[in-house]
């Protein structure tokens, strides 16, 4: 089996690992995994930093108001 042939079959189950991951914990749909980076996937699965404080109602509630805006 040739390098190329191994490192195609690895791929797709990998890819199908990951999108299932995305999926089940950040509600990712199929686009949206398919569109992110690398670099974008792993800061999203990453466990937050040790020191980061929990999210306020005061920032929950202006970050919707941003979104909506």
């Amino acid at each position: 089996m040739s390098a190329k042939a191994t490192s195609e079959s690895r791929f797709g189950p990998g890819a199908a690992r990951l999108a299932g991951h995305a999926a089940r914990l950040l509600g990712w749909r199929p686009g949206e995994f398919w569109q992110a980076t690398p670099a974008e996937l792993a800061a999203a699965l990453a466990p937050p930093p040790g020191n980061a404080a929990p999210l306020g109602r005061a920032d929950l509630t202006r970050m919707m108001e941003q979104d909506h805006a």
